[in-house]
């Protein structure tokens, strides 16, 4: 396989995956699996909560994927790195940049990153129902933060 070919499946898996997180995120996180994500909105300091389960669950395919491509390295191979490096970047946002339970860095001055926290701190707020993304914010969120003089 060429390696364009590659990226591009890499890149496309990776994007798709902020779909599939908004989507799994709206309908099944606060749908029929409210159980496990409910403990997520609670923010008490806890390292681990029951709404971890779900990165278990976006993990498997990823890791199936690799294992059955890896012996071609063939499309399956590129979908699982695709998958993965999103879980990575999801990881690196949200858990540690937004909600500091792992305690890399904190704080940023960049605008999409302070524009796409700021959304998903709203997503916590009481009795709101919006802003399902995580690494996508509503395109409002964007234009607030890069209308502000820095």
């Amino acid at each position: 396989m060429e390696w364009y070919v590659a990226l591009l499946i890499i890149l496309a898996a990776f994007f798709f995956m902020e779909f599939v997180a908004w989507f799994t995120h709206k309908y099944v996180m606060h749908g029929f699996m409210w159980y496990f994500h409910k403990d997520h909105h609670i923010r008490d300091g806890r390292k681990v909560e029951r709404n971890d389960f779900f990165a278990l669950m976006f993990a498997i395919p990823s890791i199936v994927l690799i294992y059955y491509g890896w012996p071609a390295f063939d499309y399956r191979f590129y979908l699982g790195l695709g998958i993965a490096l999103y879980g990575l970047a999801y990881f690196l946002f949200h858990d540690v940049l937004v909600h500091e339970r792992v305690k890399l860095f904190r704080g940023t001055q960049n605008r999409y990153l302070k524009a796409t926290i700021t959304a998903h701190m709203d997503h916590h707020k009481p009795h709101t129902h919006s802003n399902y993304g995580f690494l996508i914010a509503p395109m409002r969120y964007y234009r607030d933060a890069f209308s502000k003089k820095s």
